[in-house]
């Protein structure tokens, strides 16, 4: 009952962060978009791309929370932690998206350069630094517990490094006139974004696709399963995440009642699976020595 509400009041702890972050991210957003149209910056334009993108990740992240909370019920007993990943996943492609634009645009620029008003380009890249760098702060320690909250932190992040990005294009511009810098810079962004997104991507994915999660060697964990006195054997060993911080474990044991009686090795393995290694959903099913196991007949959990 304790882990649950700790659980509960992470998930309250993220939902908070996001809504300061989405309320500077969304009130600076049309200020940096009206900016990037009036200095006709390309760089700019891209960071005001990462800024809506920011937002609406944020929102997403939002919403994945608000759905989450659902109680499990009959159809979907583990409930609706999973929409997070799906958050998550949606704000990787999303980006891929927003990168592939900008390089595109970038392209466009270096074949029909436009003139550039680097002071006025300057001053909202400098705002918008401030907003991201609160953002950043804000979000940077509960990235590290959901993946849907690391999904907008690194667009924050990104977002970030394209304002540095930005200011040093419109210094370079203001003291020498090159234009195409702010193209190269534009660019620089999109190829910088694309391989952390793949690394978003695949992390979803793994979750998505009941992998073991990061951080949980298979193997150890089984090792430490024999190695529970009255513990035979172990097979069927299934690890996999509902959702960031959530793991779950089924498999079979073969016991020596000799040793040990069924009940005692149970708990003895719950409360393994628990402390070393973060698994607090189990399911567990004993079988006595001598009992034949027939693949046909697997029940998976």
């Amino acid at each position: 009952m304790s882990a649950g509400h700790n659980h509960a009041q992470v998930r309250a702890g993220h939902e908070r962060l996001l809504w300061i972050a989405l309320g500077l991210t969304g009130s600076f957003m049309i200020a940096e978009v009206i900016g990037a149209f009036v200095t006709g910056s390309l760089a700019l334009l891209s960071d005001a791309a990462h800024m809506m993108t920011d937002a609406l990740a944020l929102g997403i992240s939002l919403v994945a929370i608000q759905v989450a909370k659902r109680a499990a019920d009959r159809k979907r007993t583990f409930g609706y932690a999973r929409f997070e990943i799906l958050a998550a996943a949606f704000n990787a492609l999303l980006l891929f998206a927003v990168a592939f634009y900008i390089l595109y645009e970038a392209y466009q620029r270096v074949q029909a350069p436009t003139e550039i008003q680097s002071t006025g380009m300057l001053v909202i890249a400098l705002l918008g630094l401030i907003v991201n760098l609160i953002s950043m702060r804000l979000l940077s320690a509960a990235s590290g517990e959901s993946l849907n909250v690391k999904g907008a932190y690194l667009e924050v992040w990104s977002d970030m490094l394209g304002s540095i990005g930005v200011i040093i294009a419109a210094v370079v511009i203001l003291l020498t006139g090159w234009g195409w810098v702010d193209s190269l810079v534009a660019a620089a962004i999109g190829f910088w974004v694309l391989p952390r997104t793949w690394t978003l991507l695949k992390e979803s994915m793994n979750v998505l696709l009941q992998g073991v999660p990061d951080g949980i060697d298979i193997d150890q964990v089984e090792q430490a399963i024999r190695g529970v006195p009255g513990v035979k054997d172990v097979h069927d060993l299934h690890i996999w995440a509902l959702t960031s911080g959530k793991n779950v474990l089924s498999t079979h044991l073969v016991a020596d009642a000799t040793l040990n009686t069924e009940q005692k090795i149970l708990t003895q393995v719950t409360e393994l699976l628990h402390e070393k290694f973060d698994i607090s959903h189990a399911t567990i099913q004993v079988e006595g020595d001598g009992f034949e196991h027939d693949e046909h007949d697997e029940v998976h959990a």
